[in-house]
């Protein structure tokens, strides 16, 4: 059976997944033209697309992840999946109906009225990543402002932004990795000083953590509701519990998320386990 990673771009985490190798599976990443061209039924497919850098949408591919799934490849992060954790205002509902804690979102588009807010927000593109355009309004007067200076933005054209009620911020967050079922892997990431977005690409550096029952049981309980097989799901602190910020469909990991040995490896075996319809090993606890 082969996994093939579906990316259109060559990242770290993407090529360490295809590198990974077991005697149940052979591994590689392709495009989502490639994986149509080359996937039979009982290969499997990773849906990895990513948000695009302008962040104005997804990655092409989707179409190629539906095809392959007619075609009889199994498909792991499917387009519904990819969606729900790319698509901010789906993930406000899919968190919502599963009531799960998230702050209060709202959409805003070019020519809508201001909504009316209390206390600061938070406002970021529909399909954001890497803490770009994420910014903060503590009054309704800064908020009209920024989004009079938005309209000129492609991405706010398209597809509007969104306005969260700002959690209050204590310098850091918990990023749990999910994979198949299981979490595998997680970091605090900490803030520079001074900035209170906690987005490793404005500075913030990762702290191996190994997170609580608590957590864990959220971070499962968030890839659930979106259906996703890989994801991040991004966990800030309030008070004695966590609230899920995002879900990251295409999240980046590295060695510092190692839990009880390879992070890469661990995924690599929960997605096959995942493939194979499976259930989680007894050996191996869901909750970290």
């Amino acid at each position: 059976m082969r996994m093939a990673v579906i990316a259109q771009r060559s990242t770290p985490t993407n090529d360490r997944l295809s590198l990974q190798r077991s005697e149940r599976a052979s591994w590689l990443r392709l495009t989502p033209q490639e994986a149509v061209e080359r996937l039979r039924p009982g290969d499997v497919a990773i849906g990895r697309l990513d948000v695009k850098p302008t962040v104005d949408g997804i990655d092409d591919g989707i179409w190629a992840l539906g095809e392959l799934e007619a075609n009889g490849v199994k498909v792991l992060n499917g387009p519904a999946a990819l969606l729900a954790a790319h698509d901010k205002l789906l993930t406000a509902r899919v968190l919502r109906r599963a009531g799960l804690a998230h702050p209060r979102t709202r959409l805003v588009g070019p020519g809508d009225r201001m909504p009316l807010v209390r206390g600061p927000v938070v406002v970021k593109p529909r399909f954001g990543s890497w803490g770009r355009g994420v910014e903060r309004c503590e009054t309704v007067a800064e908020l009209a402002l920024l989004v009079d200076h938005l309209q000129g933005e492609t991405w706010f054209q398209a597809h509007g932004a969104l306005v969260q009620e700002l959690v209050p911020p204590l310098g850091y967050d918990l990023r749990v990795v999910v994979a198949g079922g299981s979490v595998v892997g997680a970091v605090t990431r900490v803030a520079t000083p001074g900035e209170w977005r906690t987005n490793v690409a404005l500075g913030a550096q990762r702290l191996p953590v190994r997170p609580t029952p608590e957590a864990s049981a959220i971070a499962l309980a968030a890839a659930g509701a979106a259906g996703a097989d890989l994801v991040g799901v991004d966990l800030l602190p309030r008070g004695d519990d966590w609230v899920v910020l995002e879900l990251n469909g295409a999240v980046e990991f590295t060695a510092d998320y190692d839990l009880d040995g390879d992070v890469f490896a661990a995924a690599a075996t929960a997605l096959c386990r995942a493939a194979f319809d499976e259930p989680t090993a007894a050996s191996e606890p869901v909750l970290a």
